[in-house]
């Protein structure tokens, strides 16, 4: 029998504490990128351009932006710290191909410095989820699908915390790859460190409301989610996952 964990508690948590006029006026750094001309146009230069292509020389990159050499060598380096450039010495700045792990790197930062709270993305991931479901009943992948059949029913067999979270983890990112969209796959990783917390916090929430009524809901919702899709009815997978996250009120703060 899974035991709920100390501290806590099956209710509704309370709002987060309004920011302080401080912490609302600090700029997040989504707000630094996009209120910078520079960062801004070379954004726009990279978009254009094929991982593998080389940048302008900076002398020219930095007459056409007006800006200094050490100004544009700056945000060069923030680009580059990003996954999104790479500087080799004496041959010049080359576009790179975006790495997930680099995106995640970016979006805890951007996270952080906004002082959003993780529970708040969890709009994201039903979002990610629900496109998925849709996509994957259309044209699932059996490799996939058997993997999130496998965690339903490792849930269903253990009493074990940690099997069942690993499990439910293994459920969701295969649904999430399920579809086959490269897109979907691309901000499923690059949100992993986000999901797993999500995972974490709303499996003591299961815990907190009751062993056996948690394990079955948890059972039941995650069944429902892999049965519609293998139906291939892609309305039904999307409810399924609403069911899914319905099955406690969300997390507030």
């Amino acid at each position: 029998m899974i035991r709920p964990r100390q501290g806590v508690h099956c209710r509704r948590q309370k709002a987060a504490e309004p920011m302080t006029t401080d912490e609302a006026t600090q700029e997040s750094l989504a707000q630094v990128f996009a209120e910078d001309p520079v960062s801004a146009a070379l954004a726009k230069l990279v978009r254009g351009l094929s991982p593998g292509d080389r940048l302008p020389p900076e002398r020219d990159l930095a007459a056409q932006l007006n800006i200094s050499r050490t100004a544009l060598r700056d945000r060069l380096g923030v680009l580059e710290g990003l996954g999104m450039l790479r500087r080799r010495t004496g041959s010049g700045t080359y576009v790179e191909q975006l790495k997930p792990d680099a995106l995640a790197l970016a979006l805890n930062l951007a996270i952080s410095s906004s002082h959003l709270p993780i529970s708040h993305l969890e709009s994201v991931r039903i979002a990610l989820e629900r496109q998925a479901a849709h996509e994957a009943a259309r044209r699932a992948d059996p490799v996939l699908i058997a993997y999130m059949r496998r965690a339903v029913d490792t849930m269903a067999a253990t009493d074990d915390r940690a099997e069942i979270l690993a499990a439910d983890r293994t459920f969701h990112q295969s649904l999430l790859r399920a579809a086959g969209n490269p897109a979907l796959t691309f901000f499923a990783d690059a949100l992993s460190d986000v999901l797993a917390q999500d995972l974490a916090n709303r499996s003591d929430r299961f815990d907190a409301c009751g062993s056996d009524i948690s394990k079955q809901v948890l059972v039941d919702r995650h069944l429902a989610i892999h049965d519609a899709i293998t139906s291939g009815n892609a309305a039904d997978a999307m409810r399924s996952v609403d069911d899914h996250f319905n099955a406690l009120p969300p997390t507030l703060s």
